[in-house]
């Protein structure tokens, strides 16, 4: 039986649970919100006959799901004994803090909804005493933005996965066949020569050595390049410190079979040398 590392996110609400369940799902775990803690034990064994796909599973338990937290100890002292790592993470912030993150949100709080949020507040907190005492880790987000409780979750629970690196895909299109709607940064390139209208490059894509040479040595399509390589090499670590697993960047021209596909191809090469992930896919390479 394959050892499973299973962490469980809960504590007050309003102080970032939600944020962290993401950091972990950013992160490649196997993340479910709000699973009632009578079904973990048969989650788990169905975990056991993925293990070759399922390894690390964060999990986040809500006071809303009004279970007795006696019960839920119970079960992880259970998941414990069946040979798999538990951990507790317990969040909370000050009452001050919260009140106004409930007043930003203009969320009434779960618990109490009729009442003022701070009654909402102390009710949970008590009923959430003895959970918070057998917690393994308890973290006050009262001073923290999202990206430093990421960072922090990454330090103290995320320490394999924060090591991965961004995957990058690039994507080339033409524009005459549409814009792609699934992609985090477009750069347009129809503003270079085009290998279309030179008859013997026409018939050949953009993958072609010919077409290729055509393109790079454009001065403007050089200079293109060394811009967008220098961006990306700014913007890529600011990506990975924000805990993006992956990016799309697409590269369009009039059909996406010359120009994109050249540009796109130099690029992938450049990033994959700095030690990346990329890949490449031409969508419209075919098409006439």
């Amino acid at each position: 039986m394959a050892r499973l590392n299973l962490v469980i996110i809960s504590g007050l609400s309003g102080s970032g649970k939600s944020y962290a369940l993401k950091a972990f799902e950013d992160a490649g775990y196997f993340c479910i919100d709000n699973l009632p803690p009578a079904l973990l034990p048969t989650f788990v064994e169905l975990c056991d006959q993925q293990h070759d796909e399922i390894a690390n599973v964060a999990l986040g338990i809500d006071v809303r799901e009004r279970v007795f937290f006696s019960d839920l100890v119970g079960i992880l002292e259970r998941v414990k004994a069946m040979g798999h790592s538990v951990k507790l993470l317990f969040l909370e912030a000050r009452e001050e803090v919260l009140i106004r993150r409930f007043s930003e949100s203009r969320r009434p709080h779960p618990l109490l909804p009729h009442l003022p949020v701070l009654e909402g507040i102390r009710f949970e907190k008590e009923r959430l005493t003895e959970l918070r005492r057998r917690a393994d880790r308890i973290i006050d987000t009262s001073d923290l933005t999202v990206h430093e409780l990421g960072e922090l979750l990454a330090k103290e629970f995320l320490r394999e996965s924060s090591e991965r690196r961004l995957t990058i895909s690039f994507l080339t299109f033409g524009y005459k066949f549409g814009v792609p709607y699934d992609i985090d940064l477009l750069f347009d390139v129809r503003f270079l020569k085009n290998p279309f209208f030179v008859p013997d490059l026409k018939p050949l894509p953009g993958t072609d050595p010919r077409v290729r040479h055509f393109v790079l040595t454009d001065p403007e399509a050089t200079a293109f390049v060394d811009h967008v390589d220098n961006l990306l090499k700014f913007l890529l670590p600011l990506f990975q410190r924000e805990r993006r697993s992956y990016l799309t960047i697409a590269i369009g021209c009039t059909g996406g079979r010359h120009r994109s596909v050249a540009i796109a191809s130099h690029l992938c090469e450049s990033l994959g040398t700095l030690g990346y992930k990329v890949g490449l896919k031409h969508r419209d390479i075919d098409k006439t």
